[in-house]
């Protein structure tokens, strides 16, 4: 997930814009009257040739679940549909039009349970439709940081200075989110891991990472502090 999550390809096909992933089997046999009818129903996403990026990855049972370009989602508010006035003069309050972003989604699907599986893998499964040889945005980016924080991120763990994209890359969308607001700082907590066993509280100040913690949930205790070296 880490290694797919922002990064870029080049379209090989159009990409239709769809709310319900695009089913891509792991052996590259897609339906391609199926993607057709996607695209006449919500147009295109991208054409060939096109840039795309992957904005999210989840993992289901047997599916990896892709979104690109953020997915097709509705720009409109809720006061969109209200309209004021008095009998026939009732009107729209946003006079506008709705704006729709054109992205899609995408089922990498396996026959069985998801294998295990890296990033390489997956992108060699979808060069049928996208080719990433072109950009590696995430490696350059991971490249480019300060080494303690390049080193944290291929140890899959979070350090203080880090931002939420860095954390993103090294851990993973968190299991839970909270927000406060605390003498004018915002204050947001992510937690990694499932009770009952080990949790791990990344708490960020105005978007940085300022305390890591981990324990143990329902077991009673913390993790032991890291030794120091010798």
């Amino acid at each position: 997930m880490r290694g797919l999550m922002a990064e870029y390809a080049t379209a090989r096909v159009t990409l239709p814009s769809s709310k319900k992933p695009l089913k891509f089997p792991s052996d590259g046999k897609y339906d391609r009257n199926a993607w057709e009818k996607e695209l006449m129903e919500h147009g295109q996403a991208a054409r060939v040739g096109d840039q795309i990026q992957i904005t999210k990855v989840s993992i289901d049972e047997k599916q990896i679940v892709l979104e690109i370009n953020n997915g097709l989602k509705s720009g409109g508010h809720w006061y969109d549909h209200v309209q004021i006035g008095m009998g026939p003069t009732m009107g729209p309050v946003n006079r506008g039009q709705i704006q729709q972003s054109h992205g899609s989604k995408i089922a990498l699907v396996f026959p069985k349970d998801v294998p295990s599986l890296n990033a390489n893998d997956v992108k060699t499964m979808l060069s049928p439709i996208f080719d990433f040889s072109k950009h590696s945005a995430t490696e350059d980016y991971v490249a480019s940081l300060p080494e303690p924080i390049k080193k944290a991120i291929h140890e899959q763990r979070a350090v203080t200075g880090m931002n939420k994209e860095q954390v993103m890359l090294a851990m993973g969308h968190p299991r839970n989110k909270s927000r406060e607001t605390k003498d004018g700082d915002e204050i947001e907590d992510w937690v990694y891991g499932e009770p009952p066993g080990k949790m791990i509280f990344v708490r960020f100040d105005e978007g940085k990472v300022v305390r890591v913690r981990e324990a143990y949930a329902d077991v009673g205790g913390y993790t032991a502090p890291p030794l120091a070296p010798n």
